[in-house]
């Protein structure tokens, strides 16, 4: 009987795998990944820094809705969606149609979303969720008065939307928008706000009202710019732009092998830094001993931003490896507080956290089991920076800057020093000249002749 029973349990199996062979179709699994955007961060990412994976004030979207320690946060979702509705003189059906529109792309943007989402009854729960979750983002984004909408409808001592609440409370909201397992797809807000104007917004309208709420100093997206797919997408997208530095590009050319060197080093090299003038990460160049990079503000939010991307990469196909590979970068050139103090004196680091020892153990932690792209695009300047610190010259005449040109007192000294060197030849030259000349007179006159 057991065996009878294995057989037939062996057979169902059979039959299932059988069943799906056509999802084994390479095309219908291009079709199927290039959907996803928003992740959940595997184990092996996450355990490095769990806390900076795990929003602390408000989940967005399926992947934390219902943790305890966010649920407080619910009512003031709901009073939000209240106010909008009020506002827009709109229905929540309309809104709710919009968002069935487009309830299949918002759930194909998350890779495993879960049974509780599916089926009749999950598509509600999901479709519930995704509206409140995005009229109360809007609503945040509005009382910080970034986009010259009128929220004034809330109570002056509302914890939320007055300014009290956009001075103490909003910050939080705005680091758990960097959250990769807390994103909500922007075609979701770009249907909430074409219903509620009446207009539908283009795409440059969303992406720039999320990366003004995001980082007001940001460069904005160029006109035309595709919607993003969630706010950690545009927040990222705005700090790539502009062409890397050129670089022959040829078999023939030796993977570089040698770790770049500290900033003090490479000071100590005759290398000097200079802030880029722009907050693009392609922006870094080296060009006659001058190294030129974005300037980076490190802040609370800065490595919860920097993870969180980093695990974008690496989770989503296509996303490039820029993000990993500038990280990769400072933690080659910052391995001390000194090196930190050299960038914050060229302008590049702006530190907010404190000491320059806490910036440093910060770039040196964030790097933690990255993995580069071969062939990065900033392996150019990592290849022109070592090409250049191996010259003999430039370590002389570095030397010579370093120990000699330091200080004024150090100048003095070598100046008298060559002055005397100079004065010393200079009357060595006139002591022995006179000596010289004599010797030649003697040898250019005429020989007397000998008396007969």
């Amino acid at each position: 009987m057991a065996a009878a029973g294995g057989g037939s349990s062996r057979r169902a199996w059979v039959v299932d795998v059988e069943r799906t062979l056509d999802e084994a179709d390479a095309s219908v699994e291009v079709s199927r990944w290039q959907r996803h955007c928003i992740y959940r961060v595997p184990a092996c990412i996450k355990d490095l820094k769990p806390k900076a994976y795990r929003p602390q004030v408000v989940s967005l979207g399926p992947f934390h809705h219902g943790d305890p320690e966010l649920l407080p946060m619910e009512e003031h979702k709901r009073r939000a969606l209240r106010h909008l509705l009020r506002r827009a003189k709109k229905s929540l059906e309309e809104f709710v149609a919009a968002a069935e529109e487009v309830a299949d792309q918002m759930e194909s943007a998350y890779m495993d979303l879960g049974d509780r989402w599916r089926g009749e009854e999950g598509r509600e729960r999901f479709l519930e969720m995704m509206i409140v979750d995005g009229c109360f983002l809007l609503e945040v984004m509005r009382a910080a008065g970034l986009d010259g909408k009128n929220t004034g409808d809330y109570a002056p001592n509302d914890p939320i939307f007055s300014h009290h609440g956009v001075l103490y409370m909003v910050p939080y909201i705005r680091r758990d928008m960097l959250m990769l397992e807390n994103q909500l797809p922007l075609l979701l807000l770009q249907k909430l706000v074409a219903v509620e104007t009446a207009k539908p917004p283009n795409d440059d309208v969303i992406n720039r009202m999320v990366l003004r709420f995001m980082s007001p100093m940001s460069r904005l997206p160029p006109a035309g710019s595709n919607l993003g797919l969630h706010p950690l997408d545009v927040r990222r997208r705005s700090m790539l732009y502009g062409p890397y530095q050129d670089s022959p590009r040829s078999r023939d050319i030796v993977p570089e092998t040698d770790i770049i060197r500290s900033a003090l080093e490479l000071y100590e090299a005759g290398i000097r830094f200079r802030n880029s003038k722009t907050d693009s990460l392609h922006s870094i160049r080296f060009r006659h001993g001058v190294l030129t990079m974005p300037a980076v503000s490190v802040d609370d939010s800065t490595e919860y931003m920097f993870l969180n991307m980093m695990a974008f990469e690496r989770l989503h196909v296509g996303a490039g490896n820029d993000v990993t590979a500038y990280i990769f970068f400072m933690d080659n050139i910052i391995d001390s507080a000194k090196d930190v103090a050299l960038l914050s004196t060229s302008g590049i680091i702006q530190n907010a956290v404190g000491s320059d020892k806490a910036v440093a153990q910060l770039f040196n932690s964030i790097s933690k089991d990255v993995v580069l792209e071969p062939d990065s695009e900033l392996d150019a300047v990592h290849r022109e920076v070592n090409a250049y610190c191996r010259k003999p010259w430039n370590l002389w005449r570095a030397n010579l800057i370093h120990t000699y040109f330091r200080s004024p007192w150090a100048f003095m000294s070598l100046a008298a020093a060559v002055f005397l060197l100079v004065m010393t030849v200079m009357q060595t030259v006139y002591t022995v000249l006179p000596y010289y000349q004599q010797d030649q007179a003697n040898s250019s006159s005429p020989v007397a002749p000998a008396p007969m």
